[in-house]
């Protein structure tokens, strides 16, 4: 099994709406309200710091992850609509898709948030480092170690994609 992160920008893959069905299926709706917010324009993780990325396992995608300005919380990101189809979980897929937006952020901020919507994931975030911290809309954050000690490190700017003119 090869897995493959792969960051998501311009589009979203056509197999989301599969990945939706299953969330859907399961009683989750933030992989539809990806899609939708995507379709509108109203969040398509363009700001600094912001990613999307995508799992993909024998080039199908099984699982989805972003992360965003924290809107609550000054110079923090939270993980967002983080989804692994049920075929794929326990197989280190979803971890490698948290450990990569946490390496995106590290330089990023000091800050990562995160709303863990069941035991399940309260625990798969928990495993990360995550602690729980139930308050300004999520359930935990995790406090980032710096692989440097610039000051600067906080300032989300220093993630900021190029734009091409």
């Amino acid at each position: 099994m090869t897995i493959d992160i792969r960051r998501l920008r311009d589009r979203l893959p056509q197999e989301i709406a599969d990945l939706e069905s299953e969330a859907r299926r399961e009683g989750y709706r933030h992989v539809a309200r990806l899609i939708d917010e995507w379709s509108i324009g109203d969040n398509r993780f363009e700001r600094d710091g912001e990613r999307l990325l995508g799992a993909y396992v024998d080039d199908a995608l099984v699982g989805i992850g972003g992360m965003t300005v924290d809107a609550a919380m000054s110079a923090a990101l939270r993980m967002r609509r983080f989804y692994i189809r049920p075929a794929m979980r326990g197989r280190g897929i979803g971890r490698m898709l948290a450990l990569a937006l946490l390496d995106h952020a590290r330089p990023c901020c000091g800050v990562v948030t995160v709303h863990a919507g069941n035991d399940a994931a309260a625990r798969f975030w928990e495993s990360l480092g995550f602690q729980p911290h139930g308050r300004d809309g999520h359930t935990h954050l995790l406090a980032l170690q710096r692989h440097s000690d610039d000051p600067a490190a906080s300032d989300l700017r220093r993630c900021a994609t190029p734009r091409s003119p």
